[in-house]
């Protein structure tokens, strides 16, 4: 019995808690199935040691009737045969029944209880109405529950419960069976807690002695799975899958200290040599025979982990983690055989690779039997790895097993098949009934030839397609070339071919050298085998230039090419080849000379080619030719060298540097042929050739715009080599007889240059016998221009700008274009009184080519007439430069001209354009124009010279008394500094009685840049008064400073002077307080005008002024004001009034009036303005209009306040009477009468009035009253 017992249920994937029932059976069994339905409902929390967060289970348990049998022995640590909880179950409601036999069972069971230790116990006693309603002197039932208390519940009164009749439907009893239900899982949850815990004590315990002598692995392996079969039970599954983890993590270390040295004796039972390699069973959720050969320490490796992932797969698929197990799966296949490898385990060849192929199938058809069709093509990326590792190992047994070759297995692989079947061993009962187990799969492989063909390509197309279902194109195209491998075994290169293109054009876009040399190299065999020619041909050029070759390996395919084009050229066949030159050479470097890349029309141009051969050997070229595309010049596109413009892509020293490619990389040759190649356009004008509009045009649209997938470069030999078409136009640059060596090579072409227009190469070709290398696009693009450029004249000035009155030379410049220049051709020049050409014997002309080079010079003839200045050119070629430099002198106008910052009539201010003020701000400009006959034209070329006057001048008419003064500022704004000299101020028409007298010391002065020079005179005349209008000259001789032994140039000022003649003398007094010596701040003064007429009215004056006879006495009015412009003074009183002055000499009118000084010091006298007054000569015939009385207000005052001598002390602001007199009284001018006679006021002109007081002060003292005292300083 006792081994039956050992084994109840324990390894079933339906495990419980065991709970034992004692006492009245019969009343557990009326309540087991409600026990055991309402047990698992409610979720319990289950808090756990060390700090693991909490989970909440669902508690079943298996009722089991109690037997002293079940209770663990000593030493038995086995959880899932050991009770958790032991129940007692009575209904006794009578003292006399429980006395006499209830209470002498339980003292029996808890005896045996306390026997073995187990402490987790409860009684319940259920009440029950129908004994109630039999036994009418049956005492209460708490008696019965005080009675078992006393008795056996002393100190743990919980372990007894009342269960109040379970089976009625009622609140009571079920209130009863709910607490009875909570206390049940409390107390199988504590006692599953408590010797869970206690377990793992052991087990860690167990676990920290594994380095002392003698411990077990697979002892230590049974107790941790133990732990994991109890998780199992409680469904925490993702905790039993935890243990299962660490043991393989704990075997998994002690392999890799084995293989660094440190191994452990319990480790030898696992180097036994492999006897079975069956494979996985994952289809039984616990393999017995291989956990009783761990138990008995006699698992090999493969057994313990297929073992341990058979557990582990369970788990997963549990938890709804499929994907998992095949990523698992995947790393435990290539770890095994390294272990082994570790291990140094004997295993037969090709055992492991059956292992891993029935594996690989056993793990895929367990995740089939769990996940639906939609499932597993959405999860491809989880089981593809699986696919592609199985294909791999049937693979390599099919090379193992000779089911490869094409002439079959040998005898020697024959055994070779019978060994690996025979390890197989029988086939499981679970996959006898499958046909698709992997067992069958693999046997019927190794039978034949066209099994293996078949399970082979089937499983390596279900991988293909799944990798490319997914997007991982490179995984794809690895397993296409595995399949290409396979079919050149086969002899069946056409479909290899296929695949290896496939996979040489992911290894070429992604840069892995190695592999594309490897793909190469079996490409070239397909198509030898194929009879490809050209297609073998670049391929072979390819790989000659393949580094990662041998020296040996490169010479053989260089010869291959040299073999064929020798055999074709001795042919005499006309079969031409055309290759791919970027596999033979690359074109480094082209230099243009001359470096601008353009010339005109005949001249010679030269281009350098810098090829680097990527051959092994030297290669003699029968010819290297560059096609040549050319575009006529439209008109208007271009009319000469472009100078200092060079070509995109063109360095300053006319190279052009091509980009270093790879060529075993063809995805940058064919991005490289599908570059754009733009072309500049410009549109310009026939007349004038001013530039409209600019654009670019890209010419090779048809390559760009086509589909990428529809083009395969010729590197990847998608397409045929024949598909490269050679140009052959009449544009070609050709060099025959050039040897190509491994390096550079430099080859020098001369460029045709006939036609005016663009030329661009297109293509280069080196021809080796029937054999053409082929560049079909240069790129960048690389061009040179021939232009044919129309002669054209250009003059101008050598220094910033031209100054008028001094000679300044110029320079002629000829750009003869397609002209020759004869003997005999002249420019005519017509010419200006204003501005001579100054030419002497000695001018001579240079020739200068096209790149700027002398040479050579020659002497120029020049004719000057009346009207027209010939200048003889001499002889010069086409496309030369001709330059020569001429004097000429601009005469400076008499009258100044206006300058630049003048303003217009209309009040505007006159700006000339940028160009032409930006170094000559401020001075006057003159232009000059000249019309040039050319001998290439016949139209007259008109050419605008513009000159500055170098100085400015202004005069001044100043006066002292009656004495006059002029003068005279002369400012040189010119950037030179100059020497001037005889200064001369005249009439033009002289007045004898009117005398200039200089009063200048010093006939030589220098003028710098930016300063001015003063000159004066004084005006004398005799008793007859000077004319009322002086017109007069201001004359100097001028010269540049730093030229010293230059003749001088004269320079003029005119200008007109008009009364100069003083009238009237005016002359201010201030006088202090009455009782005061001093003026003070705050104090009233006395200020006292006196107005004096110096002369008499001359008739002129007669005529301007409005005088008024009365009683025999001439009279005009004047009107004077008062004003302090600097706020020193306080007017009070009248500050303006109108005075009637006689007309007589020496005539005085005096005005007094008071102010008052505001600060103390020295301050100026107020100001004293005198005017003209003009009265209205009509008197108003209509009432006044209001308006245009009180157009101007300050007007208005005057003419009420002023005629009636009122009090005009409110008029202290500054200037407004002399406003008056000035701005609006030219407006009221301007303005037409509207009825009303309006009076006026005219300033007399400068020097009329001479202020005697204009710069007197007087003495102000501060007021005595003052605590601050403020002094104004002037």
């Amino acid at each position: 019995m006792e081994p039956h017992e050992e084994k109840p249920i324990i390894y079933t994937m339906e495990n419980k808690p065991i709970v034992t029932c004692a006492g009245d059976q019969t009343l557990f069994t009326a309540l087991y199935s409600m026990l055991a339905q309402q047990l698992p409902r409610e979720p319990m929390e289950w808090r756990r040691s060390y700090g693991r967060a909490p989970k909440m289970i669902h508690l079943e348990a298996n009722f089991v009737q109690f037997k002293e049998e079940l209770l663990p022995k000593e030493g038995n640590k086995a959880l899932l045969t050991f009770p958790f909880l032991h129940i007692y179950w009575t209904d006794c409601c009578d003292t006399e029944a429980y006395k006499a036999s209830v209470k002498e069972e339980m003292q029996r069971w808890q005896s045996v209880l306390r026997l073995h230790g187990s402490s987790d116990w409860l009684i319940v006693v259920v009440e029950s109405d129908s004994k109630k309603k039999n036994k009418t002197n049956i005492l209460p039932r708490t008696s019965i529950m005080d009675k078992i208390r006393n008795d056996f519940c002393n100190k743990q009164s919980d372990r007894c419960v009342a269960l109040s009749d379970p089976l009625r439907d009622s609140s009571r009893s079920q209130e009863s069976w709910s607490s009875f239900l909570t206390k049940l899982r409390t107390l199988l949850l504590m006692s599953f807690t408590k010797n869970l815990g206690r377990f793992e004590d052991d087990m860690r315990t167990l676990r920290e002695k594994r380095t002392e002598p003698g411990w077990s692995f697979c002892d230590y392996f049974m107790v941790q799975e133990e732990l994991a079969f109890v998780f199992e039970m409680l469904q925490q599954y993702e905790d039993a899958l935890v243990q299962y983890d660490e043991l393989d993590a704990l075997f998994t270390q002690y392999v890799l200290n084995f293989g660094a040295g440190d191994g452990a004796n319990w480790l030898g039972s696992f180097c036994q040599p492999v006897r079975s390699w069956n494979g996985l069973l994952l289809r039984r959720p616990i393999d017995m025979e291989k956990r009783e050969l761990i138990q008995r320490s006699e698992a090999s490796l493969l057994d313990l982990r297929s073992y341990l992932f058979s557990r582990q797969c369970t788990l997963l698929i549990f938890l709804q983690r499929p994907w998992e197990v095949t990523q698992r799966a995947l790393e435990l296949l290539h770890n095994c055989v390294q272990e082994l490898r570790l291990l140094e385990v004997s295993v037969l060849h090709g055992a492991l690779d059956c292992w891993v192929f029935l594996s690989c199938l056993e793990v895929l058809h367990r995740i089939e039997g769990c996940c639906d069709r939609s499932q597993l093509e959405a999860n491809f990326s989880h089981t593809v790895g699986l696919w592609t590792y199985a294909t791999e190992k049937l693979k390599s047994l099919g090379y193992m097993c000779g089911l490869v070759s094409e002439n079959g297995p040998n005898s020697e692989e024959l055994n070779r098949t019978v060994d690996l079947l025979a390890g197989l061993g029988a086939e499981r009962p679970e996959t006898a009934s499958s046909l698709q187990s992997p067992y069958k799969k693999l046997k019927e492989a190794l039978s034949s030839v066209e099994a293996f063909e078949k399970h082979y390509l089937e499983l390596s197309h279900a991988a293909l397609e799944m990798y490319r279902a997914i997007g991982r194109m490179r995984s794809a195209r690895l397993v296409g070339k595995s399949l290409a491998e396979f079919y050149m075994r086969k002899g069946d290169p056409q479909t290899a071919q296929t695949f290896l293109l496939d996979s040489l054009k992911s290894y070429t876009s992604e840069g892995w050298s190695l592999p594309v040399t490897h793909t190469r190299k079996q490409i070239a065999e397909c198509q030898k085998q194929l009879q490809q020619t050209e297609d073998y041909l670049q391929t072979s050029a390819l790989l000659a230039s393949d580094a990662n070759l041998t020296d040996e390996e490169r010479k053989h395919y260089c010869q291959e090419i040299l073999n064929f084009a020798n055999q074709a050229a001795s042919e005499n066949t006309d079969q031409r080849v055309a290759l791919s030159m970027s596999a033979f050479a690359q074109l480094r470097e082209l230099k243009f000379l001359p470096a601008t890349a353009t010339v005109h029309v005949g001249a010679a141009l030269q281009l350098e080619l810098r090829l680097c051969s990527l051959m092994p050997v030297p290669v003699r070229l029968e010819q290297l030719s560059a096609s040549v595309h050319f575009t006529l010049e439209q008109p208007g596109m271009r009319s000469g060298p472009t100078g200092t413009q060079r070509r995109p892509g063109v360095s300053p020293d006319g190279i052009v540097t091509f980009p270093a490619t790879n060529p075993s990389y063809g995805s940058s040759q064919s991005s490289a042929a599908a570059a754009l190649e733009l072309y500049e356009m410009q549109d310009r004008s026939p007349t004038d050739n001013a530039l409209n509009s600019t654009g670019v045009v890209c010419k090779n649209v048809h390559l760009l715009l086509r589909r990428n997938d529809s083009t395969t470069s010729l590197d990847t030999h998608g397409a045929s080599a024949s598909a490269l078409t050679v140009e052959d136009g009449a544009q070609m640059l050709k060099t025959n007889d050039v040897t190509l060596s491994p390096g550079n090579n430099s080859i020098v072409f001369t460029a045709p240059s006939m036609k005016a227009g663009t030329y661009t190469l297109r293509q280069l070709c080196a021809t080796v016998g029937r054999v053409q290398f082929v560049l079909p696009h240069v790129y960048p693009i690389v061009q040179y221009d021939v232009y044919s450029q129309e002669p054209q004249l250009t003059i101008e000035p050598l220094t910033e700008s031209l100054l008028a009155g001094l000679p300044q030379r110029v320079k002629f410049t000829i750009i003869t274009g397609h002209y020759a220049v004869k003997k005999g051709d002249a420019l005519q020049m017509s010419n200006s009184a204003s501005m001579p050409i100054l030419h002497t014997s000695s001018c001579s002309a240079r020739i200068l080519s096209s790149t700027g080079e002398l040479v050579g010079e020659a002497a120029l003839s020049i004719q000057a007439s009346e009207k027209v200045t010939s200048i003889s050119l001499p002889p010069t070629p086409p496309y030369h430069i001709l330059e020569f430099q001429l004097e000429v002198l601009c005469h400076i106008p008499s009258s100044p001209a206006r300058a630049e910052s003048e303003r217009l009539t209309n009040g505007e201010v006159r700006h000339r354009p940028k160009s032409r003020t930006r170094y000559n701000s401020g001075m006057a400009s003159i232009d000059q124009k000249v019309s040039i006959d050319c001998p290439w034209s016949i139209y007259s070329i008109l050419i605008s010279l513009t000159f500055y006057t170098p100085f400015r001048a202004k005069h001044a008419l100043l006066s002292a008394g009656k004495r006059k003064f002029v003068q005279v500022c002369l400012q040189n704004v010119s950037d030179t500094n100059f020497r001037l000299a005889n200064q001369t101020l005249a009439e033009h028409q002289h007045t004898p009685s009117l005398e200039l007298l200089s009063c200048n010391a010093k006939t030589h002065q220098l003028v710098y840049s930016r300063q001015c020079l003063y000159s004066l005179w004084e005006m004398k005349w005799s008793s007859e008064p000077p004319p009322p209008c002086l017109q007069c000259i201001f004359e100097a001789s001028f010269s540049p400073a730093d030229a010293p032994d230059t003749a001088l140039k004269p320079y003029s000022y005119e200008f007109q002077l008009e009364r100069v003649s003083t009238l009237y003398s005016v002359k201010a007094e201030i006088q202090p307080a009455v009782g005061e010596q001093q003026c003070r701040a705050g104090a009233l003064c006395q200020l006292e005008v006196s107005i004096t007429r110096l002369t008499e009215a001359s008739e002129v004056e007669r005529e301007d002024e409005e005088a008024i006879e009365s009683e025999s006495l001439r009279t005009t009015k004047l009107m004077y004001e008062v004003v302090d412009n600097s706020s020193h003074w306080a007017v009070c009183g009248k500050s303006s009034g109108l005075v009637s002055m006689p007309v007589a000499a020496m005539a005085t009118h005096k005005v007094q009036m008071e102010v008052m000084p505001l600060f103390a010091g020295k301050l100026p006298f107020p100001s004293i303005k005198v005017f003209k007054y003009l009265p209205h000569t009509a008197p108003p015939t209509t009432q006044p209009d209001t308006d245009s009385c009180l157009e101007n207000d300050n007007l208005s005052l005057l003419d009420k306040g002023l005629e009636d001598q009122a009090d005009t002390a409110s008029l202290r602001s500054r200037g407004s009477i002399h406003s008056l007199g000035s701005g609006d009284h030219q407006q009221l001018q301007q303005q037409p009468p509207r009825g009303v006679p309006m009076p006026r006021l005219e300033p007399f002109s400068p020097g009329q009035v001479f202020n005697c007081s204009l710069t007197r002060q007087v003495l102000v003292l501060p007021s005595t009253d003052d605590h601050v005292l403020e002094v104004n300083v002037t």
